[in-house]
C-alpha cells in the first residue's frame, strides 16, 4: 500500500493493476513481449488520430527528456535552423539541447505567464527564411500554462515548417489530433497522462519526414531513425528495453480506454483542476496562471503571504497522505499541485480540507 498519493505531473499515482503488471519478468526477445510493443505502438497512433500509413510510433528508453533529445538530435540537420518557443523551464531545456547538439536555432522567449503571439511568430518566420523547424512545449509543466497548439500548427503548415511538439504533460489527457493538425513529431512519456510508470518516452512521427533523417543523429542510443527501423521489423528494441515498464504501460493504455478514452480522462482532470482552484481561492491561495491559459494538468499557486514555509506545508500534507511539488519560478515564490494520475474529486476535496486545516493551525 502507498503511504501517500502523488499530486505531481509525473511520476504520478497509478492503479494497483498497472503496478501488478510489473510483477512478471519478461524476455526482450520473446515474441509475446515484442507483440506488446507493437500493440502499444498501434494504440498510440489511434490516440493521436494518426493513420498508420502516414505516421509511426517509436518508443525510446529513458525519461521523457531522452525522447525529446532523440527528436532534436535525429531530425534537425546541421543545415537546418529551429525556432524554439519558450515560456518555461522545459522550453528552455529545448534550447539547452540545441546548444549541446550544436544546432542552429533562434529563441522566441516569453514570460512564464504569457502565450506566444501569432503576429510575433509570423513576423519571425517572415524575417528569418533560414528557419526550417518550429519546436514548442504544449503544456509547460513549469506553470501549467497551455500554449496555443492549433495556432502554431496552422502557421507551421502555412510556412512549410517541420513542427516538433513536446506534449509530455498533455498527450493522453487532452485530445490532440496529430494528423489533422499536421504535427510532424509529437513527444510524450509513459508516466504522464496515460498513467504508466517512468522508463520510456515515445515519439509519434510523420513517416515522410522521419524517412529523410537517416544519418542525422549525433547520438548512437538516441538515434530515432535507427530505433524506428529496428522496431518496425518485429517490435524488438535496439537495446535493452524497460520490460516491466512496457507491460505496465500496455495495461495503462487499456485502462485509459476503459475509462472512456481521452475525452473522459480530460473531463476528470479538468474537474480536478477547477475544484482545486476554486476551493483554494476561497481560503486565499491563488493560481499563478489565469483561467483562460490554464491547462488541466498541473496548477501553480502563489505563496499565501510572507513567512509561508513550503517545507512545513509540504510535510504537513505528506503526513496526511498527499505529496505536492515545489515551484519552479525564480522571480516569485510558488508551489505546484498536479491534477493527473489516479486522482479523483474526493482526493481534491480531502487535499483542500488538509490545506485549510493547515492554514488554521499556523494562524493560531
Amino acid at each position: 500500500m502507498n503511504k501517500y498519493k502523488l499530486l505531481t505531473p509525473g511520476p504520478l499515482t497509478t492503479t494497483s493493476s498497472v503496478k501488478e503488471e510489473m510483477l512478471l519478468d519478461r524476455c526482450t526477445w520473446d515474441d509475446e513481449y515484442k507483440s506488446i510493443t507493437q500493440k502499444i505502438r498501434s494504440q498510440l497512433l489511434a490516440l493521436a488520430g494518426a493513420d498508420a500509413a502516414q505516421y509511426t510510433a517509436v518508443l525510446m528508453q529513458g525519461s521523457g527528456t531522452f525522447a525529446v533529445e532523440s527528436v532534436m538530435t535525429s531530425t534537425i540537420s546541421k543545415e537546418d535552423k529551429v525556432l524554439i518557443v519558450t515560456n518555461g523551464a522545459y522550453g528552455e531545456r529545448l534550447v539547452k539541447m540545441a546548444e549541446y547538439i550544436g544546432l542552429h536555432y533562434t529563441e522566441y522567449k516569453l514570460n512564464y505567464n504569457e502565450q506566444p503571439s501569432e503576429n510575433e511568430l509570423r513576423s519571425r518566420l517572415q524575417k528569418d527564411l533560414r528557419i526550417t523547424h518550429i519546436a514548442m512545449v504544449h503544456c509547460e509543466t513549469t506553470t501549467g500554462i497551455l500554449n496555443p497548439l492549433e495556432m502554431v500548427s496552422r502557421l507551421s503548415k502555412e510556412y512549410g515548417k517541420t513542427l516538433i511538439i513536446d506534449a509530455m504533460s498533455s498527450f493522453g489527457g487532452m485530445e490532440i489530433d496529430v494528423q489533422g493538425l499536421g504535427i510532424d513529431y509529437l513527444i510524450s512519456s509513459a508516466n504522464k497522462c496515460i498513467q504508466g510508470v517512468p522508463g520510456f518516452g515515445f515519439v509519434i512521427a510523420k513517416m515522410e519526414k522521419l524517412a529523410l533523417c537517416e544519418g542525422i543523429a549525433r547520438s548512437l542510443s538516441l538515434d530515432l531513425y535507427d530505433q524506428w527501423k529496428g522496431m518496425d521489423k518485429d517490435g524488438k528494441w535496439r537495446y535493452t528495453s524497460p520490460t516491466h515498464v512496457v507491460a505496465a504501460f500496455s495495461k495503462a493504455l487499456d485502462e485509459l480506454d476503459a475509462e472512456g478514452g481521452v475525452s473522459a480522462r480530460f473531463r476528470r482532470y479538468r474537474n480536478n483542476n477547477r475544484l482545486l482552484r476554486e476551493k483554494l481561492a476561497r481560503i486565499g491561495i491563488h493560481a499563478y496562471i489565469t483561467e483562460d491559459k490554464q491547462s488541466p494538468i498541473i496548477t501553480t499557486f502563489l505563496f499565501p503571504g510572507e513567512g509561508f514555509s513550503f517545507g512545513q506545508f509540504y510535510a504537513y500534507i505528506k503526513e496526511r497522505g498527499y505529496v505536492i511539488y515545489p515551484g519552479k519560478l525564480t522571480d516569485v515564490d510558488t508551489f505546484r499541485i498536479g491534477n493527473i494520475g489516479e486522482i479523483y474529486e474526493q482526493d481534491i476535496e480531502e487535499l483542500c480540507r488538509i490545506i485549510e486545516e493547515y492554514r488554521g493551525v499556523i494562524a493560531q
